[in-house]
């Protein structure tokens, strides 16, 4: 039996190759090395759609024009929609599929990293593979999942291949506000966040950083449309990163914020509402600031509520007057839901939100922010007159290095497929 392409002398091989290879190389490099140490008959890897919604095939051609394709000097882009089929189930459950086909047997990974779905290593293999062989392709499609996360810093290959449709200048900047990883699974908490933006941009945007025992998280909706908009964002989200990398204190970040926006913009003309959480690990204490933003959801043995929180100014308006933080106890089980008006609004507001919530209790939150994008896109789309914004945090408890974790995924978080 071949030795998993990912331990002993075989990783020193991939990360050799990897440092060998030019950015935009990097991952073929990679699937080089997978396939000869499997005796694979090819091998493929699919890069995430940024809509979330299909897998995009980057393949390096000197050939001429490919039908129905994207291209970019040597480089396609062949974007598969999501359909139902193996490739989007192997994302949705975080498992490995087997699947005969003809004289062969194609294997598909996931490739993940603290939940996190980059994209799908495939895998064709000349006969059924054993428990071994699927082990060794999942651990190589984990590996894959850093060398991608640590090339693309390097690149707009990567990039340029998950945008199936151009960038605006205020898109561009918006897209720069927004964390690089949407999802982030930990032993005490699960967070993901999705962003459907208007057609003319509508300055929505949501982070989080993680400390040794805290979790920041934010959104936020800048006043306006367009580049105007994108630039009180940048002002507001800027705001509240260099305060926290300062580490001043929740209030302090709120002031921050307000005072970027107040000290960079025409006198009352521009502000943004948000909400402010840092949440203990250790304890489940969440500190919120509520600046002008619509209540969280909070959705707890089955129901579920508005959170009532004392309302504060939005970033932007009145500079001395301070804020003031509300206090929430999370409890092990409960997930907390932060959105923006435009999941409330116009067309938005046919979504019966709580019961759809309630509808969703079960899946992951990268599959339940994604399920409720698609249905502000199906009432209200399919271009949104507001940008439509949230963040799901599930809150487990136990704080410390009890994470249960497979290739980079917690498998008993996963959203099955049968749901």
């Amino acid at each position: 039996m071949t030795e998993s392409p990912t331990s002993g002398a075989d990783l020193n091989d991939v990360l050799l190759a990897v440092e060998k290879a030019a950015p935009v190389d990097a991952v073929e490099a990679v699937t080089r090395t997978i396939g000869t140490n499997l005796n694979a008959l090819w091998v493929s890897f699919l890069v995430a759609d940024m809509s979330g919604r299909a897998l995009v095939r980057l393949v390096h051609t000197t050939a001429g024009r490919v039908p129905d394709a994207r291209r970019q000097d040597q480089d396609v882009a062949l974007v598969m929609p999501f359909d139902g089929g193996p490739q989007e189930q192997a994302l949705r459950t975080q498992q490995v599929l087997v699947e005969p086909a003809g004289d062969r047997f194609v294997v598909r990974a996931p490739v993940t990293q603290r939940g996190e779905a980059i994209g799908l290593l495939e895998i064709a293999l000349p006969s059924a593979p054993d428990e071994t062989t699927v082990r060794q392709v999942s651990r190589a499609a984990h590996t894959l999942a850093f060398v991608v996360i640590a090339n693309r810093r390097h690149t707009d290959l990567f990039e340029w291949g998950q945008r199936t449709t151009p960038f605006t200048l205020a898109a561009e900047i918006q897209r720069r506000l927004l964390p690089e990883a949407f999802t982030c699974e930990a032993d005490s908490f699960t967070l993901s966040a999705w962003l459907e933006p208007a057609a003319s941009i509508g300055g929505d945007t949501f982070d989080y950083s993680l400390a040794r025992d805290l979790l920041h998280l934010s959104i936020t909706d800048a006043v306006g449309h367009g580049v105007d908009s994108a630039i009180t964002a940048t002002l507001c989200v800027g705001g509240l990163r260099n305060a926290r990398r300062r580490g001043a204190t929740l209030l302090e970040q709120a002031q921050a914020a307000n005072q970027a926006v107040l000290d960079n913009t025409p006198a009352g003309s521009l502000f943004a509402t948000g909400l402010l959480g840092r949440l203990s690990l250790s304890s489940g204490v969440l500190n919120v600031v509520n600046a002008g933003h619509p209540a969280p959801l909070l959705i707890r043995d089955g129901r579920v509520e508005n959170v009532a929180l004392s309302v504060n100014r939005p970033f932007g308006v009145l500079r001395h007057k301070p804020y003031q933080a509300s206090r929430l106890q999370l409890s092990p089980g409960d997930r907390l839901v932060l959105i923006t008006d435009g999941m409330l609004e116009r067309g938005a507001a046919a979504i019966d939100l709580p019961t759809r919530l309630q509808d969703l209790s079960r899946l992951h939150p990268r599959e339940v922010v994604r399920v409720l994008g698609d249905l502000v896109l199906d009432v209200a789309g399919p271009a949104l007159p507001d940008d439509a914004c949230l963040l799901v945090l599930d809150w487990y408890g136990g704080h410390g290095d009890t994470r249960s974790t497979t290739a980079g995924a917690d498998p008993l978080r996963a959203s099955t497929s049968d749901r």
